[in-house]
């Protein structure tokens, strides 16, 4: 058994701040621990459910958050950037489940540190009109490359997000929001039994779980803060603007999630960024 896991930070346990989750903020340093921990949590469950191979995506920001000297030893890592797959770099057809440690829920929701990709410069996106974040894009691209989405770690807002894509997996929320920068937080030890419980049952239902592979094509929509932004990303082929904020193009999901790395590339490049003001 395979297992990839993605690792974002905002849905880490303990952590509700930027200051917690971005470099040179008060408390990163301790955000980075805390996110291994997690991920190290997500490890043992995996392997104690039979894993022979687990790979780790530092898959927040700059991508270089995880301490690679305290991870789990049995444990690969993938890290720093760019990526041509971003936050699923490395995940192909051979993994048998993913697994999503310290996820947020999307723009708009009412949950921990919640954005969709780029804080403020990202208003909302949709899948074939569905209304879409982080949590679906990795969900519906990992389905669509025939591995199954098992595990999700993050507050109650984001697993709430997950079972609605999928009510299979298994959730392990570890805060509860209150806000968007604050939460009631389930204590350190009991939220890594959570995590390590949730990855060994999600990996076990991996195997009943595998969707078909397929290349149907979807609809990306992404409505973006900045028309310039929008004006931009027009002169990509096949990009087309529904108005002045919005574009939409339609390929097959897996390609979807990689030519949205390079929208996100063309709007940084537009950008200040600011992602949690």
């Amino acid at each position: 058994m395979q297992v990839y896991i993605s690792a974002d930070m905002e849905g880490i346990t303990g952590l509700v701040d930027a200051h917690d989750v971005q470099l040179g903020g008060h408390d990163y340093e301790h955000g980075r621990v805390m996110m291994t921990e997690d991920v190290n949590a997500a490890v043992r469950g995996a392997l104690s459910a039979g894993a022979t191979r687990v790979l780790v995506n530092d898959a927040h920001s700059a991508m270089r958050n995880l301490l690679a000297d305290q991870l789990h030893p049995e444990a690969e890592l993938v890290r720093g950037k760019p990526k041509r797959m971003g936050m699923l770099e490395g995940l192909d057809g051979a993994f048998d489940a993913v697994m999503c440690i310290g996820y947020h829920a999307r723009a708009g929701a009412l949950g921990v540190l919640s954005h969709s990709y780029m804080g403020h410069e990202i208003e909302d996106m949709w899948l074939d009109d569905r209304p879409m974040g982080e949590i679906g894009f990795a969900q519906a691209t990992a389905a669509a490359m025939g591995v199954p989405v098992v595990t999700l770690s993050g507050d109650d807002v984001a697993c709430d997000e997950m079972n609605a894509w999928d009510a299979r997996v298994v959730t392990a929320p570890v805060k509860y929001a209150r806000d968007r920068f604050s939460a009631r937080l389930r204590p350190a030890t009991e939220a890594r039994k959570a995590i390590e419980e949730a990855a060994a049952e999600g990996a076990r239902r991996a195997p009943q779980l595998r969707p078909p592979l397929t290349e149907a094509p979807s609809t990306l929509a992404v409505r973006w803060q900045s028309a310039t932004v929008a004006a931009q990303l027009e002169v990509i082929p096949g990009v087309t603007r529904r108005d002045s904020r919005t574009v939409e193009v339609t390929e097959a999901v897996p390609q979807l999630f990689r030519l949205f790395g390079l929208f996100m590339r063309v709007a940084t490049s537009l950008t200040d960024q600011r992602p949690y003001c």
